[in-house]
């Protein structure tokens, strides 16, 4: 379907303002007024173009999801093995942050949600979907186990060890700190950590 340049140009304003204001505040607390002034459009354009606030919220989830889900594609690559495709996932995982660091913030660490019913059901969608992506890791680990790289481990609470550790870690870049910790520093302390895991992973 082909998108009119005017109404696409609204979708990005909003989108843009969506992404300003739902990456530090909770969904409850922004409100359709406080978008469209943002936005710079008429607070009818949120209806028309996303139906609601909660509309709005949820194409921007599925907005940042898109951006790490080309990132993962990346790295679970069928030339890799399980072992290598946890290394490129670290990798690929820093990248993304890189490149879109309030997504990075919205799912890794997202927005209290509020009081209202529509913004947990938002949250609920957003943790169901990051565990979808986070299922990647989980068969990369259940699949060095069938072929005997990877110890007999529960795959399912080790992914989230690993998952947990990488967003620590990046969390250090927003430190105003001596702790704080540039690009270079974050993909060496990856390497370190993944290493590490895989390593106590690897079968005797």
């Amino acid at each position: 379907m082909v998108v009119d340049p005017r109404a696409q140009r609204t979708i990005e304003a909003l989108l843009d303002a969506a992404e300003k204001l739902f990456t530090t505040r909770s969904v409850a607390d922004v409100t359709v007024e406080e978008i469209a002034a943002t936005a710079g459009v008429a607070i009818g354009s949120v209806y028309n173009h996303f139906g609601s606030k909660a509309g709005l919220y949820a194409a921007l989830v599925e907005k940042a999801l898109d951006a790490d889900r080309k990132f993962m594609d990346l790295a679970y690559v069928d030339c890799r093995d399980p072992v290598e495709q946890l290394h490129a996932a670290a990798e690929e995982y820093l990248a993304f942050y890189l490149a879109n660091p309030e997504y990075f913030r919205m799912l890794a660490f997202p927005a209290e949600p509020g009081s209202y019913t529509a913004g947990h059901d938002l949250a609920d969608r957003l943790a169901d979907s990051v565990d979808e992506q986070n299922q990647r890791m989980v068969d990369a680990i259940k699949r060095g186990i069938k072929a005997g790289a990877i110890r007999k481990v529960n795959a399912d609470e080790m992914a989230t060890v690993l998952w947990s550790a990488w967003n620590g870690i990046i969390s250090l870049a927003w430190r105003q700190d001596r702790l704080q910790r540039d690009p270079k520093q974050l993909k060496r302390l990856l390497r370190a950590a993944t290493d590490a895991f895989t390593h106590g992973l690897l079968s005797d």
